[in-house]
């Protein structure tokens, strides 16, 4: 099983992010800020973390700083933002990839699979 974990307040996005992923295979947790996004990590193991920059609690940068520092390997993290995407391209030793908003999602879905290859049969 591979899964995915999407953390964004905005619900219509995670959805169809999710909704996408799950057609391509994967498994799918959504969370809608940072903090549910490291509770979930620390319940579930995970390949591959989704992220918004702007989001309540704990922003995009601060849970890729906190997975980095809690989670041993290399994760892949991938960031989603509007106007932010420009400070998160200026940190690779955190961001995998960088998409801004809008966003096509076939790229998205793209960059997931050759990062972490087709989902694991369950």
């Amino acid at each position: 099983m591979t899964t995915i974990l999407v953390a964004d307040d905005e619900f219509l996005i995670a959805d169809v992010l999710a909704f996408a992923l799950e057609d391509e295979g994967y498994t799918v947790l959504t969370a809608s800020n940072g903090r549910k996004a490291l509770e979930a990590l620390d319940a579930q193991p995970v390949d591959l973390v989704i992220t918004d920059f702007m989001m309540p609690v704990m922003n995009g940068l601060e849970l890729a700083t906190a997975i980095r520092a809690r989670h041993n390997g290399p994760m892949p993290i991938i960031l989603m933002s509007g106007a932010q995407a420009e400070i998160a391209r200026g940190r690779a030793d955190l961001f995998t990839a960088v998409f801004d908003k809008p966003f096509l999602i076939d790229l998205v879905v793209a960059k997931v699979k050759a990062l972490i290859g087709p989902p694991a049969p369950h």
